[in-house]
């Protein structure tokens, strides 16, 4: 059997499927005991157990002197583990005089699985020792192609196991995500509402919420944010601005004062490349149609009013979340009559892209916004998605997208 074909032996052996590492070694330690092509009439696992910087034995399979369950060798009184961490194969007299006493004149080993260092020493996880029936000079060769198949499937089972494991955890991740977004839906007073927002992986470092405040809902705040980074991690940091700012509008704070103490938050929590936008308004259910902002850092959103025909943009009024501390906001407004539209985006909808990296841009916003602005705010919201989906279909690159159309109806 060529060095090829034993490799893809010992790898047939051990893909199968075993409930743990020790029941594969075992696995194959007796395929190779029992074979005839390879002259070998048993082996040892040695397990290695860091935090005692020692192997214990945790198998022992064919026709060998079997010690003692569970026999344990330090690595300091063993040096030939240090040169099996160094040099993978080792054929070598046995030097140990205990093992000499049990019998053990000569011993084949590898090592296999991954290396951990222990009190700086590379050692591997596991190491397969065997009993030879006479020497052959190509047992060295043989003992390092099992090793190599060896290692290759249990990192095969481990990457898979780690890979089902981020599956979890993502799948809990999106729907922890799903819990924190309302309802798409949200009428208040003269008021409707529709929200959107579309992830570009499993979880988006986009959010927005609707907030009711003050004694018997008098007001309700709308929020919209924009983690600066991608997936997992901006899904962290969009669930804990979004946690934060529910927090501060139970608790009244003037808005100014809420948004500053969220920007330190973040500061303090998150590293200095890491930042959030974030636009929060409020309105009350009266017939002023007073709308209050602060906008830190985020797009600024466009205000249809419909007595014009005319489209406006909500400026800025302080920086990002978390870029300084101590940052200074102050509070916006803008008046809604009926009819009047404010919608609010994230930049994965401004700076969508077509094949030639052209942007789909504000300027195709206002546009489309003022065509769509007859209808109720559901369909402008569901139009605007599927125009951008349209318009950067085949980009290479794209973001989250988050959408809320505001509209008075009143």
């Amino acid at each position: 059997m060529n060095q090829r074909q034993l490799f893809h032996a010992i790898e047939q052996i051990a893909s199968k499927d075993y409930k743990t590492d020790e029941e594969l070694l075992n696995s194959v330690v007796n395929e190779v005991a029992n074979s005839d092509q390879m002259r070998i009439k048993g082996g040892r696992i040695w397990k290695l157990f860091p935090r005692k910087n020692a192997y214990i034995l945790v198998r022992q399979i064919g026709k060998i002197r079997f010690l003692d369950e569970n026999y344990t060798i330090k690595v300091s009184e063993y040096p030939d583990f240090v040169r099996i961490g160094n040099e993978k194969t080792l054929l070598s007299s046995e030097r140990n005089a205990e093992l000499r006493k049990e019998g053990i004149e000569k011993y084949s080993a590898t090592g296999v699985g991954d290396k951990v260092k222990v009190k700086g020493i590379p050692l591997y996880q596991y190491i397969l020792a065997f009993n030879t029936d006479g020497e052959s000079p190509e047992l060295f060769d043989t003992l390092n192609v099992i090793g190599s198949a060896v290692t290759a499937v249990l990192r095969g089972r481990h990457a898979l196991a780690r890979t089902k494991q981020l599956e979890q955890d993502l799948d809990h991740a999106r729907d922890i995500q799903r819990s924190i977004l309302p309802e798409h839906e949200q009428k208040y007073g003269n008021y409707q509402m529709f929200g959107i927002s579309v992830p570009e992986r499993v979880v988006g470092g986009d959010f927005f919420d609707y907030l009711p405040t003050g004694e018997d809902s008098e007001r309700m705040g709308v929020g919209i944010g924009d983690a600066a980074s991608k997936g997992l991690s901006a899904a962290v940091e969009a669930l804990y601005v979004s946690g934060a700012l529910k927090m501060g509008v139970e608790l009244q704070t003037n808005m100014a004062s809420l948004i500053r103490k969220i920007n330190n938050l973040v500061n303090w929590t998150f590293s200095d490349s890491r930042f959030v936008t974030l636009f929060y308004g409020e309105f009350t259910d009266g017939k002023s149609g007073l709308f209050l902002y602060v906008n830190a850092g985020h797009n600024q959103p466009l205000f249809y009013r419909k007595a014009t025909g005319e489209v406006t943009q909500l400026q800025t009024t302080g920086p990002a979340l978390g870029i300084a501390p101590n940052a200074r906001y102050h509070i916006g407004n803008v008046n809604f009559d009926k009819d009047d539209i404010l919608l609010l985006y994230t930049d994965g909808v401004s700076e969508a892209t077509d094949t030639n990296f052209t942007l789909y841009g504000e300027d195709r916003l206002k546009s489309n916004l003022i065509e769509l602005a007859a209808h109720e705010p559901k369909k402008i919201c569901y139009e605007l998605v599927e125009s951008v989906q349209r318009f950067s279909a085949s980009s290479p690159y794209a973001d989250d997208k988050t959408l809320v159309v505001i509209k008075r109806v009143q």
